[in-house]
């Protein structure tokens, strides 16, 4: 949901939207998604500034929001400024943006996927402690951490990964308008400055938000008028920020990003 100020209601606007840390824990793509169909559907805001400091996270969330941006570029102008970090999951979300801006030492791609899991049945050998598993089937409970993984499983991980990995390189030949075998070559996982990424094409200039507003206002053919918009937060949200509860809410959600199984668009040094 989107609330602009009488004086804002009669003037066409720029939308600025930032988004900043790890897609999943903190950068919520549901929250987003929601933000950016409420800026679709709004005729006051006539082109979109993605203000992006992230390095990616979740590979499905990442995709949920690459599929929600898509959506906004078919109807509006984006621009994908860069300040920070623009890896991995954030930089496959950049892909539908009309244009992609970054200031020189922003760091940009890691274009890959990665699978972390770790391994606790050593441990717990040690600590005379076992998990009794009752499963369906064989593979169940693939990507457990209280056993070591067998072959097959290792080669089916493998497989899922490289599928990701071909839908993530087939985004990036799209928005990019590349050659696919050329997505290929510079999406080794590695990442590259600003000003690398520009040679590579991953960069369309180098400029800070003022230029990317600039574009922006061109593209949309709109008054410079910019307005910062956040997603709604509920009251579940409000309410655990003013409490104690936060802290354990947050402590809580990192240590089940450590120890679950997951697959990511992240760039993770």
């Amino acid at each position: 949901m989107i609330v602009l100020g009488a004086g804002m209601r009669k003037t066409q606007r720029i939308a600025v939207v930032e988004m900043e840390g790890v897609i999943g824990p903190r950068l919520k793509a549901a929250e987003y998604a929601r933000l950016f169909r409420s800026i679709e559907e709004n005729d006051r805001l006539r082109a979109v500034v993605l203000d992006i400091d992230s390095p990616g996270g979740s590979a499905t969330a990442s995709d949920y929001l690459y599929l929600a941006i898509g959506s906004l570029a078919r109807r509006k102008p984006v621009v994908a400024f860069f300040r920070g970090v623009g890896a991995s999951g954030a930089y496959l979300f950049s892909c539908p943006a009309s244009r992609i801006v970054a200031i020189p030492s922003a760091l940009i791609g890691s274009i890959g996927v990665i699978a972390v899991r770790p391994l606790l049945y050593e441990t717990m050998e040690r600590l005379g402690l076992k998990v009794a598993i009752t499963k369906s089937d064989r593979l169940k409970d693939m990507g457990s951490m209280f056993r070591e993984p067998t072959e097959e499983e290792r080669e089916k991980e493998q497989a899922l990964v490289d599928d990701l990995h071909d839908q993530f390189l087939d985004a990036v030949a799209q928005g990019r308008h590349m050659d696919k075998a050329r997505v290929r070559e510079i999406a080794t996982g590695e990442i590259y400055t600003a000003r690398r990424a520009l040679d590579l094409g991953l960069v369309d200039e180098l400029g800070d938000l003022e230029r990317a507003l600039d574009i922006a206002a061109e593209l949309g053919d709109v008054p410079r008028h910019p307005v910062w918009l956040h997603p709604k937060r509920g009251l579940r949200e409000v309410l655990s920020s003013m409490m104690a509860g936060a802290f354990v809410d947050a402590v809580v959600s990192q240590i089940e990003e450590r120890i679950a199984a997951r697959v990511y668009y992240q760039h993770r040094p």
